[in-house]
């Protein structure tokens, strides 16, 4: 795990190695252990290493070809690495490392690009060809490790973070259908981000550029055809715990401690008994908890981990510490935190790091598997229908989680249902709330949903799975790799295999939509394994009490009297808002305008603390 940075001059122009220097070290935080550097006359690579796979220097990077052609930087793990080993050597191939980087640059130059189907991993790599005199750029197949790029002055630059590009000198400017797209969706989805000058790789995908600046993006994995072209799963339960142990296996593999972020929920007890079944010894357990009891799954996580005969570790975030660390995330993140549990997740890794560098994470069962009630809502439209009628119900105007319903039901075609499914902000709200009458644009998202109609017709269930895992799920990824890469912890989430996220694209919706809580075959696969009432348990989720927080801890009772003047109110889309209403509305313990405030004060705290560093 590591972050890579680079230059390439479209205009043959040398380049510059204390400006690859100022990119390469302010992502310092992704990798500790090790640094390096390569220049040659218009391209420049830069690398900060974390070392979990052959911690020794012979893993050091850029990483170059026995003959010299090929230079790679590469940020991820490639958990099947050690599967190629006969191979490579009936090919007369000997191995001076025992890294994954090595293993991956032999791999390509054997077979090129066509090797990725074969990987099973997260990852990020830039690879160069001093023979042919190009670049190649490549992301995992989910995105969970990140890379960045722009085109500035004839010169690309790409890095794990943004602010690496900033730091060479790309200005930072705001997008304003970034800023849309964030206020209105959450997030920016897609190759889009909040900067006008920066874009991401997508998912999936390789980008190719040579000398003059030509450039092919590719499509190397795509799940709508891996779903249509998977064979049918004969008996699903025993696939999946066959598949699941298997992928958690695999994430195992390290030179280095690993450990488990253990909220309590299904998803990472699951990854916990995975190991316990499998004899895996001196565990160690790491898990945030809440003075409300709402918001607490602390005795579960506890209770497992001590029956399972592991460690627990655990912490509490509060008052003036809780502040520090929304400073800290505002940084690591570049784009406003949006999640609202970003802090928490800082805090776990930093209990984390004085006794491992990887953990394992339930990230992506939700998505995969139907784990969100909200998802209930598609179910039966013409319900949603019959609630959009029931205003004038006093219990529907009063509870928060009513209230949201009764605003999502309001949504008169099925694209916006799920368009807007994952949001807090709706169609009707854009207007009356930000004097917006005009919806985003959601390019990106449209598109994505057209995809999902084709794969899951007339399932608009299935649709929003579809969606979600290309969009949601990318932003909750890029959220677990700034907060624990912060602290310099790699987070890994078997849930993500590629043979689980096609093979469960296939299953019928039974599967995964039975019962309460969805993710019906992680129950059933585990119902044998784990204690009932972690089965049985109302999902929680990382979720945090920021309206108790505004009120109670000094340090945000403070924030608020600056958020109220703050200079955000002057952005597009915010110029109609009265941020001193939207603050006595919060101190009178209106809940319901934490969906509409809290972006908007993460927005501020992010202005104060990011982008103010690099204007």
């Amino acid at each position: 795990m590591c972050g890579i940075n680079g230059i390439f001059h479209l205009n043959y122009k040398k380049v510059d190695q204390n400006q690859l220097l100022k990119m390469r070290d302010i992502l310092e935080h992704r990798g500790p252990d090790d640094a390096g550097i390569y220049i040659d006359n218009t391209i420049g690579l830069g690398h900060r290493r974390l070392s979990v796979i052959d911690t020794s220097s012979a893993g050091h990077q850029p990483f170059i070809s026995d003959n010299g052609r090929y230079i790679i930087v590469f940020n991820g793990e490639i958990y099947n690495y050690q599967s190629f080993y006969p191979e490579l050597k009936s090919k007369g191939i000997d191995l001076k490392s025992g890294s994954d980087t090595e293993v991956l640059l032999k791999l390509y130059e054997l077979y090129g690009m066509d090797m990725l189907e074969r990987l099973n991993g997260m990852f990020a790599f830039a690879i160069w060809d001093t023979v042919e005199r190009k670049l190649t750029l490549c992301r995992d197949r989910m995105g969970v490790k990140p890379l960045y790029y722009c085109i500035y002055k004839n010169t690309l630059y790409f890095a794990s973070e943004q602010k690496a590009l900033f730091a060479a000198g790309v200005p930072i400017a705001i997008s304003e259908n970034g800023m849309e797209e964030y206020i209105f969706n959450r997030f920016v989805a897609g190759e889009e981000t909040l900067f006008s000058h920066v874009k991401k790789l997508l998912p999936g995908h390789y980008k190719v550029i040579d000398e003059d600046g030509k450039s092919k993006t590719t499509r190397w994995w795509n799940l709508k055809e891996q779903i249509q072209n998977h064979s049918k799963i004969i008996n699903p339960k025993e696939w999946f715990e066959e598949t699941f142990f298997e992928s958690v296996r695999l994430r195992m593999v390290s030179d280095v401690p690993v450990g488990v972020l253990l909220s309590g929920g299904l998803d990472s007890c699951s990854i916990l008994t995975s190991l316990y079944h499998q004899n895996y010894k001196n565990i160690e357990t790491f898990n945030i908890s809440f003075s409300e009891e709402e918001h607490n799954e602390y005795h579960l996580a506890k209770n497992i981990t001590e029956e399972y005969g592991y460690t627990f570790n655990h912490t509490k975030l509060e008052n003036e510490n809780l502040y520090q660390n929304l400073i800290e995330t505002s940084y690591f993140q570049d784009e406003p935190i949006m999640h609202l549990n970003e802090p928490h997740l800082l805090a776990i890794a930093k209990l984390a790091k004085p006794k491992v560098k990887v953990l394992l994470s339930g990230e992506g069962a939700d998505e995969l598997m139907g784990g969100y009630v909200r998802y209930k809502a598609l179910k039966n439209p013409t319900l949603l229908k019959v609630i959009s009628q029931i205003s004038s119900i006093e219990t529907f105007n009063k509870n928060p989680r009513y209230d949201k319903l009764l605003r999502y039901s309001k949504i008169d075609n099925n694209p916006d249902l799920i368009i807007f499914n994952g949001s807090n902000i709706y169609p009707e709200d854009i207007n009356s709330l930000y004097g917006n009458k005009i919806k985003p644009i959601n390019e990106y998202r449209y598109q994505l949903l057209k995809e999902a109609k084709e794969l899951y017709p007339k399932n608009l269930q299935r649709q929003a799975l579809y969606f979600d895992q290309h969009t949601y799920m990318c932003s909750l990824l890029d959220r677990n790799d700034r907060c624990t890469m912060g602290t310099s912890v790699e987070c890994r989430e078997p849930f993500l295999d590629q043979r689980l996220i096609a093979g469960l694209g296939t299953l019928e919706d039974e599967w995964l939509f039975t019962g309460k809580k969805g993710k019906f075959i992680l129950k059933t696969s585990m119902e044998d394994k784990l204690p009932q009432e972690i089965i049985d348990f109302r999902k929680i989720g990382l979720s945090a009490p920021w309206g108790s927080y505004l009120l109670k801890f000094p340090r945000f009772v403070q924030e608020l009297d600056h958020f109220a003047k703050s200079p955000i109110f002057e952005m597009p889309f915010l110029e109609n808002i009265d941020g001193s209403k939207l603050v006595a509305e919060v101190r009178k313990g209106n809940t319901k305008i934490l969906p509409y405030f809290m972006p908007i004060f993460m927005l501020h705290k992010w202005q104060k603390n990011y982008y103010n560093k690099f204007v």
